[in-house]
């Protein structure tokens, strides 16, 4: 499984990556692998200001449903449209073509409270 050094993870299994304070937010390659196919992702707080580990959307695959949790306070500032139409991105490339939103951050501080690639290893016994 594949957990890039430069992202930030949360124990829900959604990474994140900062620039600025504009934070891109997507599922972990280990949560893709857990779900299975993934056929339909379901955002629709576009617009809105949503409180840290409070849920975002849905991921919905073959076998199950999944909640999306915020990683960090902030408003959803873009929906992926691209997931719309091709949903398996989510599963064949979990850190670019398949994030999820684009998050403009509201505290800051929150960062320092996501997990390091090592430390989410380590949650997930990888």
């Amino acid at each position: 499984m594949n957990f890039p050094s430069e992202l930030k993870y949360t124990k829900d299994h959604e990474w994140v990556k900062i620039d600025g304070d504009v934070a891109t937010v997507g599922i972990t390659d280990f949560a893709q692998r857990e779900l299975g196919d993934i056929v339909y992702v379901d955002v629709n707080t576009i617009g809105e200001t949503v409180s840290k580990e409070a849920v975002f959307g849905t991921v919905e695959a073959v076998k199950t449903v999944s909640d999306l949790f915020m990683p960090l306070t902030g408003e959803v500032l873009e929906v992926n449209k691209d997931i719309d139409s091709a949903p398996e991105s989510v599963n064949n490339d979990p850190y670019g073509k398949g994030w999820m939103i684009k998050l403009k951050m509201t505290n800051a501080s929150e960062v320092a409270e996501l997990l390091s690639a090592d430390a989410y290893k380590a949650l997930i016994g990888a």
